[in-house]
């Protein structure tokens, strides 16, 4: 087994993890690729190890059997988005504050080691979502928590209207939309009073940001229906980003296609935790604080 190794180096004391896991995997006969995020721009590395060792990220990818997000969410979205493209299953160790997409923590590292020399772990998909701009020259956007439409810098609300399969669903002013897969259910779509979603179902959300209506509510959609989402503001621009990284901006009205993408997430999943463990432990999920009882 290959492992290939992304690290977030803003993060404090990174170093120090990556050099102890590295460590580990040596003293363990597993052999390892690293990016070359991890070495100053003078080419001298950050950490004491062979150049041979470090790579262009696309090599990382390509040539891995697995890949190791270390860090936070972020990162784990990060490296989540650039390995579907290369079919290949991540799994994250976090060093962040919440790390509800990382699927162990740094002090079970040894661990994830242990499970991954004897092949302890199931590969899981999650779905992706893709959106297609309409009449404008842009290319295909994927996300792996969410598709967020919203206002950007203009100070009051945008119309949105929504076609789910070619039928007309509604008209509505917000301040913007979500759309979320399962996984992104706990991100930002939750904090607009989106449902939760088990990661293991194969549908989509759409969340409204701040609706000028009492009556529009968050929908839940087989994945395998298209929506069609046109957003016209008396603004210059239209804001559209992906899992909170990746931003876009076209002058309105603008019309986006979202669907279920054809190409899946891979994940690595362990015996260390379980998801709803991870609800309770990391959203507090269903904890009765006055009893302080799970």
């Amino acid at each position: 087994m290959l492992i290939g190794i992304i690290a977030n180096i803003t993060k404090e004391k990174v170093l120090d993890v990556v050099s102890s896991f590295l460590t580990k995997l040596k003293k363990n006969n597993v052999d390892y690729l690293l990016t070359q995020s991890l070495t100053e721009e003078n080419g001298k590395l950050r950490i004491k190890l062979d150049e041979d060792f470090v790579i262009d990220d696309k090599e990382v990818y390509e040539k891995c059997d697995v890949i190791i997000s270390i860090g936070g969410d972020g990162t784990m979205l990060a490296t989540a988005y650039n390995a579907q493209f290369y079919d290949k299953p991540v799994l994250g160790v976090n060093l962040g504050k919440l790390g509800f997409l990382a699927e162990v923590n740094i002090d079970q590292i040894d661990k994830v080691i242990e499970d991954l020399i004897i092949g302890n772990y199931k590969i899981e998909e999650r779905i992706i979502i893709s959106g297609d701009f309409l009449d404008y020259k842009s290319e295909k956007i994927y996300a792996i928590n969410d598709i967020v439409i919203d206002k950007g810098g203009w100070p009051k609300m945008i119309e949105l209207t929504v076609w789910i399969d070619g039928e007309y669903v509604t008209t509505l002013s917000a301040d913007g939309l979500i759309i979320a897969t399962p996984i992104g259910s706990t991100g930002y779509s939750i904090s607009v009073g989106g449902p939760i979603v088990s990661p293991k179902t194969d549908v989509i959300t759409i969340a409204p940001i701040s609706p000028h209506s009492l009556t529009v509510r968050p929908l839940v959609l087989p994945a395998n229906q298209e929506i069609l989402i046109k957003a016209d503001s008396l603004h210059t621009a239209i804001q559209v980003n992906c899992d909170g990284q990746r931003s876009y901006s076209f002058p309105p009205p603008m019309e986006i296609k979202i669907k279920k993408s054809d190409r899946p997430l891979k994940l690595i999943h362990t015996s260390l935790t379980t998801y709803f463990e991870t609800l309770r432990n990391k959203l507090m999920w269903g904890i009765d604080l006055r009893n302080k009882r799970k």
